[in-house]
């Protein structure tokens, strides 16, 4: 049996890959004689793991070979071993789990760009950057996820829009991808199914915040998924998974790391969730936002979020020599009315109703608004705090507790407070939207309480961070 399967950083590593995810003899031939007691041991006593032994591990674990509790304690071997997983076993780690299931091959499209985004409140992004990059040429293909907790998820709010769908079969996939050059819909397939499996016991097993585990996680389903240019875009802060920059830093880099070594062009920023991005924050709320940021209305901090961000794709697949051309090129999209065209056109061939472009307050359903004033006498907002709202939103409906819980589009809540803005009582900070008068109470308290002031100015926060690269 050869060493090795897959060659990193090798011409033609997609192509490997895609032969071993299909090839289900040579899958049995390497796992025998795999003992995962050793695998446990070796993990946990800090050895070097081979990538014949990562992707006999990955095959047992999605083929339900190897019971739950081996795979437990294997989980809580890696978040404690020290050193931590080598780049190397992060990346054969990535790549098995990627080859557990589907490889949708799009290199038939040439460049293909897509973004993910680490998760945060009111993060609408992908409904207004993937227009735009869509818009100046460059072909967009995504496979988004929902919401859970406190985040919403890129799909829920899509669903906003009256038969939009997000269950695309692989071949609708290819086909929109090739005849629209921008589609945004669910996974396709059994897209890295070692990692729903590994994420649920990381779940319940406090292995969660592993950072070789979480990296593995996103990159494995960007590599199934086909794009081949990718921007990251890392949270950091309250409303953020990373609250602290050393830890985004060291997923970024290791995501972007992962990329490198099996070919992809990956960059990623990190940016800033110690405050709600936007105003919108619910399903149908972060649509109608989206809709008119693309028209050019959108709020600043928002808008520029996705200019920069879109700016990024576009300059990495080679439609701009720098990011000064790559922004002005983003801009146009709205001042013209391109990157507002291709989201009607999406929204249409996915069986949505394509006037949520034109007139999305008659199109989309929205809840009850009702106004949450400044009480205190406190002049300056010295923090929106993101988790505060996120979950307020959640317990209007608008966000899941647990995987199967549905959701209520129609409900969410607008933050108009910003940090570094002056205040005066009674001044507007929000609205809250829902039907049900006891829950629009409480949420409007909850946005009292998430907003605080100070006596002195207080700075505006910047949006993005920093990069990786950093000339990036």
């Amino acid at each position: 049996m050869p060493e090795t399967i897959i060659h990193l950083g090798k011409q033609g590593l997609r192509k490997e890959l895609i032969d071993y995810s299909r090839n289900t003899e040579l899958k049995t031939k390497l796992y025998h004689g795999f003992n995962p007691r050793d695998m446990i041991r070796n993990t946990r006593e800090g050895k070097p793991l081979s990538q014949n032994e990562i992707l006999n591990w990955v095959n047992g674990v999605a083929n339900n070979v190897i019971p739950d509790y081996q795979t437990s304690a294997w989980l809580m071997a890696v978040c404690m071993r020290k050193p931590p997983l080598t780049m190397e076993e992060t990346t054969n780690l990535t790549l098995a789990m990627a080859a557990s299931g589907d490889i949708l091959d799009l290199d038939e499209f040439g460049i293909v760009a897509d973004k993910h985004s680490s998760g945060g409140v009111g993060d609408k992004t992908t409904l207004v950057v993937a227009p735009i990059v869509a818009a100046v040429g460059i072909t967009v293909g995504k496979m988004s996820g929902r919401g859970l907790g406190h985040t919403g998820g890129t799909l829920d709010k899509l669903e906003s829009i009256p038969g939009f769908r997000v269950d695309l079969t692989k071949d609708e996939f290819l086909k929109q991808t090739k005849n629209v050059g921008i589609v945004v819909t669910g996974q396709t397939g059994e897209l890295a199914p070692a990692d729903g499996k590994l994420y649920a016991l990381r779940d319940v097993t406090e292995t969660v915040d592993s950072i070789p585990l979480i990296a593995a996680s996103i990159m494995s389903k960007k590599i199934a998924s086909g794009a081949n240019h990718l921007v990251l875009d890392v949270k950091v802060g309250a409303g953020a998974f990373m609250k602290t920059i050393e830890d985004a830093r060291e997923l970024a880099k290791t995501m972007v790391e992962i990329g490198k070594m099996v070919g992809m062009t990956v960059v990623a920023e990190i940016t800033n969730m110690n405050q709600p991005l936007g105003e919108a924050v619910g399903n149908a709320l972060e649509v109608l936002e989206a809709v008119e940021t693309l028209k050019g209305h959108g709020p600043e901090d928002f808008y520029e979020h996705c200019i920069e961000t879109a700016a990024r794709m576009i300059l990495i697949s080679k439609k701009a020599e720098s990011m000064e051309e790559a922004t002005i090129m983003a801009k146009r999209t709205i001042e013209e009315g391109g990157a507002l065209a291709k989201f009607k056109e999406m929204v249409k061939a996915q069986g949505g109703d394509e006037t949520v472009a034109d007139n999305p307050r008659l199109v989309l359903k929205i809840a009850k608004r009702t106004p949450v004033y400044y009480e205190g006498d406190v002049p300056f907002v010295s923090n929106v705090d993101p988790m505060i709202v996120g979950v307020a939103a959640m317990n209007l409906g608008g966000g899941r507790k647990k995987k199967e819980d549905k959701i209520d589009h129609s409900v969410g809540i607008s933050v108009r407070a910003k940090v570094g803005m002056p205040l005066q009582k009674g001044d507007l900070i929000g609205y809250v939207y829902s039907d049900n008068p006891e829950k629009a109470e409480e949420a409007k308290h909850e946005l009292q309480r998430a907003v605080t002031t100070s006596a002195k100015p207080v700075e505006k926060l910047p949006v993005t961070l920093e990069t990786y690269p950093e000339v990036i």
